[in-house]
């Protein structure tokens, strides 16, 4: 005997099934080579000039950087991450960066989401592990 399902079924798993693409959608919404760039040379030429070495994204996993976006918190606590991918602080360093220049007009939290996207990519556990190379 075959079972049919009612329409209110049909219609929870359709909306079950689209929401669960929307949030796989929205965790690779940004644009993970634009991010790659300037994670490369934005963050990592400063990690490596001024904190003692860059910090690839495959030294963590996807849980960690996603708490680490979360929090908002760098240079142990005491700025915004967020400023890093702020056009004010592309705006300050595109006289001697190449990719803070060619960024520059790209909205912050764009930009600051293409970064993300990367970071996930990239992780240990992620799509793509990269080293920051």
């Amino acid at each position: 005997m075959k079972t049919r399902l009612s329409p209110i079924n049909v219609l929870s798993y359709c909306l079950l099934g689209c929401s669960l693409f929307a949030g796989a959608a929205h965790a690779a919404d940004g644009d993970w080579k634009r991010g790659r760039v300037y994670y490369q040379k934005v963050c990592t030429d400063c990690h490596t000039a001024k904190a003692g070495g860059a910090i690839a994204p495959n030294s963590r996993t996807m849980a960690d950087w996603t708490s680490y976006l979360k929090a908002d918190k760098h240079a142990k606590g005491k700025e915004s991450l967020k400023k890093y991918a702020s056009k004010e602080y592309r705006v300050s360093v595109k006289a001697t960066n190449k990719a803070a220049e060619k960024y520059a007009d790209v909205p912050d939290e764009q930009l600051f989401n293409d970064i993300r996207t990367f970071m996930l990519k990239g992780a240990k556990d992620g799509d793509s592990p990269a080293s920051c190379l």
